[in-house]
């Protein structure tokens, strides 16, 4: 793989970068069988994408298994519509950059794709670029073991505003998990999934979090970004209830060795200024029992 001058400056500030070389090798243009079979049984997608200002947005679309279908080598289409209110409808209108996150949180895997999508009779068509598996670590694991029955889904109680109310810093002082979006201008989208034992991803005031970036698999895709364009989107799930919280703002690195030790397990910080968050009652229709913690959670 080649790496963009983003990601070459955290791989080579980090010291790994013949790590990153070698885990490299491991990223495909193409979807091979082994891919296919996993997505098949897939429940869940998490997407990043880009509005018409730049800023930068994490969903999550749900179906039965078999809404992800690989239609060749390098297209793959998703057979579920995202929520209403989710601001994708309106990125991919026309074409645009897309990173995918496929998690198995039974089995602690996930494969991520990153090319170029859009939406078109109520699917997602994508053309892939990369396609790998990833770093299994922090992934709690979780059981999803079907659909929320209509009669048990909330309204429709979606918000908007600029600042976290009481009960998202709630949502967020309590997660395990999250997926972060960002975007190079030329190499593409990309979204990660990020986890660690509640609290890990701290509130610091109504718009600004911040989070510890723990050992990984040395590529830097997330951190790399950032470097070169500092928009980012967060997606916080609720599995118990099924409550989302999209943000998107801006994202930076700390490299300060005192604040790190702030955060148990720490190799950098990521501090995130949000712009504006949507929060929905209904935005994730599985049901997701959790079993027990990642054991590399710190």
């Amino acid at each position: 793989m080649k790496f963009h001058g983003g990601e070459l400056e955290v791989q080579t500030r980090a010291g790994v970068r013949q790590i990153a070389d070698d885990v490299g090798e491991g990223i495909d243009d193409r979807f091979p069988e082994t891919a296919r079979n996993f997505l098949a049984l897939r429940r869940m997608v998490v997407i990043g994408s880009v509005d018409s200002r730049g800023r930068v947005w994490a969903s999550v679309v749900a179906g039965e298994p078999g809404f992800i279908a690989v239609m060749d080598s390098r297209t793959l289409r998703i057979d579920a519509p995202p929520h209403r209110i989710d601001p994708i409808l309106r990125n991919l209108e026309t074409e645009g950059h897309v990173g995918l996150l496929f998690p198995d949180f039974t089995s602690s895997r996930r494969i991520r794709v990153n090319g170029r999508g859009s939406i078109g009779d109520g699917s997602i068509v994508v053309r892939a670029d990369q396609v790998y598996g990833n770093c299994r670590r922090y992934i709690q694991e979780r059981l999803i073991v079907g659909a929320r029955p209509e009669a048990e889904l909330p309204p429709y109680n979606a918000t908007r505003g600029s600042q976290l109310s009481a009960r998202d810093r709630e949502q967020i002082a309590n997660a395990d998990t999250f997926f972060i979006a960002t975007d190079h201008p030329e190499a593409g989208a990309d979204i990660s999934h990020k986890g660690g034992k509640p609290g890990f991803a701290r509130v610091i005031d109504g718009n600004h979090l911040a989070f510890p970036d723990y050992n990984g698999n040395s590529m830097f895709n997330t951190l790399g970004n950032l470097t070169v364009n500092p928009k980012a989107g967060l997606l916080f799930i609720d599995f118990d209830n099924g409550r989302t919280l999209q943000m998107t703002g801006r994202a930076s690195i700390d490299w300060n060795p005192d604040r790190i030790r702030e955060f148990a397990g720490a190799e950098r910080v990521v501090d995130f200024e949000m712009d504006e968050a949507i929060a929905n009652d209904g935005g994730f229709p599985l049901i997701a029992k959790f079993r027990q913690y990642s054991r590399f959670n710190p």
